[in-house]
């Protein structure tokens, strides 16, 4: 078998490794690894010393059947790091091989680590296993969501086929505090049933954890609302606020979160809210 068919049945194998610490009053990315097609911008500062800001690329545009990425994010002591993406996450249609990316983040103690990637787009027909693992240690903090939309809604394309499989787990000192699976099938019932996604193309899941979980924090939350006809709910567990997203578009989902952001960061980092650059281009 020649090369480029070897190829083109494996995908793509790509790997990142990024280490962030606090260094004389600032926030850096002190280490960085990779190989295959992923890679990161400079480190970017628009909130001043305090935060460092990192874009991760993956410069293919899109995931692909037999692909496989891993990501590892180490955020040391002190340290606060916020990462995003320059764009949606596609997701191919896959005519074979499932394809696969697994996020692993650890943050050490009193450090802040904020995943907030755009969305991602499962086309009809992906074989997706998307995973994010988060390792927490002694007063760290972590925020971050997942948003999904399940066909390119802007089409109208629906996921009539296929399989999205999720996985989140989110630990402190190796305790586990929250950890889901789930799939979700093309073109099953649980697309249209009233117990599942009720006929929304995108949903949603945003987690706060190592926060004081109480009664006022929940109670600004849920004054949080999504805006046109979607569905959203709050829960406060010991040490983690968990919210979920049904809605129409990625935008409204996005802007939901957004607003939960707002009201929870100055409770874990002490300092308000600031969008990346990157989302207003």
């Amino acid at each position: 078998m020649k090369p480029v068919e070897v190829l083109a049945r494996r995908g793509w194998e790509a790997g990142l490794r990024l280490g962030f610490q606090k260094r004389g009053g600032r926030s850096v990315l002190a280490s960085r690894a990779s190989h295959g097609p992923l890679a990161i911008q400079k480190a970017l500062y628009p909130e001043g010393g305090a935060v460092c800001h990192a874009i991760l690329l993956h410069p293919p545009g899109g995931i692909a059947g037999g692909d496989r990425l891993a990501i590892s994010i180490d955020v040391g002591p002190q340290a606060h790091a916020l990462l995003t993406t320059p764009g949606a996450t596609k997701w191919y249609r896959c005519a074979g091989e499932q394809a696969s990316q697994r996020v692993d983040i650890a943050v050490r103690r009193d450090a802040v680590c904020e995943w907030l990637p755009q969305e991602s787009i499962f086309f009809d027909g992906s074989m997706a296993h998307n995973a994010v693992n988060v390792e927490l240690e002694q007063d760290a903090a972590f925020c971050g969501w997942d948003v999904m939309c399940l066909g390119r809604t802007a089409r109208g394309e629906r996921l009539a086929s296929g399989r999205v499989r999720q996985h989140l787990r989110v630990a402190v000192d190796g305790r586990p505090l929250f950890e889901e699976l789930g799939t979700i099938e093309g073109g099953g019932a649980a697309l249209d049933s009233a117990a599942g996604l009720a006929g929304y193309p995108v949903c949603g899941t945003f987690v706060a954890a190592g926060i004081r979980a109480d009664g006022d924090a929940l109670a600004a939350c849920r004054g949080v609302a999504a805006k046109g006809d979607g569905k959203w709910g709050v829960t406060a567990m010991e040490g983690i606020i968990v919210a979920r997203c049904l809605a129409h578009s990625a935008e409204a989902a996005r802007g939901y979160f957004l607003g939960l952001w707002e009201h929870l960061r100055p409770r874990y980092a002490r300092m308000p809210c600031r969008a990346p650059r990157i989302w207003a281009t």
